[in-house]
């Protein structure tokens, strides 16, 4: 993938990019607030938007704002590809030199832009939003997003940054590594952080959902926390190793035990229940082991077909747009 420019002088100062799925309650109120943000800012700015195969009217909604703003940008994914893909969908169409992301669902305040560039006019390339509070979430998704965050922490070769989704900042130099990468299963958050550069926190709190209902279940959720691990770290392997040491050496113990008490105390050791549980505890971290290396054998084979990781149905820009691209 690459960027969709090439002249510096044909780039926005700003890109909105917002990923939606099923936001038809929502669009409305949050096109027209991140429209007075853009307004504010008095350079060139574009919106765009990514229908990531909405089964609602969220793309007709879409089409009817281009007809009426020359900053929009409607790009239509075939089908529903995922939120990290149609991040990646949007990330190749936006051309500005720094680039908003941002949910669809106005839990990320877009009012918090004009903070977040004086941050990034002080030498950062990536401005992360990290979640002070959770307003908007239940109680039980505040606590499991909480240990997987921490457990990714733990986990993953390159440290990401704590209690951080998508919503962030971003250069144009960091956006153009990320376009250079081609791994299917992404992990955008973690993808920044391996870019390097300057990263610098923005604290925020996080607001309710305007409208409509999450897009993360806790299915979604879990796939979400299986594809960052897997894309963030090769260390569940090490673990795996070291679970499948820890019991070699334990089953040796017991073989020594059954042997000295064969030799020395002549008897084999009894007991049914004793031999049932080293099988179980055995068959157990062999199925843990096979597992962790099918999500690794898993992703290869999907990374070595080689199929694009999204298509892009049709792009739409509003009709009268002055910047051409």
């Amino acid at each position: 993938m690459i960027s969709p420019l090439t002249s510096n002088l044909e780039r926005p100062y700003l890109s909105f990019l917002l990923p939606c799925y099923n936001e038809s309650e929502v669009l409305a109120e949050m096109y027209k607030r991140v429209k007075g943000v853009g307004e504010s800012l008095q350079k060139p700015y574009e919106i765009v938007f990514v229908n990531d195969g909405s089964s609602d009217d969220t793309f007709v909604k879409m089409l009817a704002l281009t007809t009426e703003d020359p900053m929009l940008v409607v790009v239509d994914l075939s089908r529903n590809h995922g939120h990290q893909l149609a991040l990646s969908a949007g990330l190749q169409c936006c051309a500005g030199e720094r680039i908003l992301v941002l949910d669809a669902d106005l839990q990320d305040p877009p009012e918090l832009l004009p903070q977040m560039l004086a941050v990034m006019d002080q030498g950062a390339d990536v401005v992360f939003a990290q979640r002070r509070t959770r307003r908007g979430d239940a109680p039980l998704k505040r606590m499991a997003c909480a240990v997987f965050y921490r457990l990714l922490q733990r986990l993953s070769d390159t440290p990401i940054p704590l209690d951080t989704g998508d919503f962030r900042l971003m250069s144009r130099r960091v956006v153009d590594q990320i376009l250079q990468m081609p791994e299917r299963h992404r992990f955008i958050r973690g993808m920044v952080s391996w870019v390097g550069y300057r990263q610098v926190p923005f604290l925020y709190d996080r607001e309710k959902r305007f409208a409509g209902e999450t897009k993360y279940p806790f299915i979604r959720l879990l796939r979400l926390a299986l594809d960052g691990i897997a894309a963030s770290s090769t260390r569940p392997l090490m673990l795996a190793s070291y679970a499948g040491a820890l019991f070699a050496f334990l089953c040796l113990g017991f073989i020594g035990y059954a042997l000295y008490s064969w030799f020395f105390v002549g008897k084999t050791p009894q007991g049914w229940t004793s031999l049932m549980i080293i099988v179980t505890l055995l068959g157990s971290v062999q199925l843990l082991v096979l597992g962790i290396i099918g999500q690794y054998l898993g992703r290869i084979h999907e990374q070595v077909r080689g199929r694009p990781i999204f298509i892009i149905r049709d792009i739409v820009r509003g009709q009268t747009s002055a910047i051409k691209k």
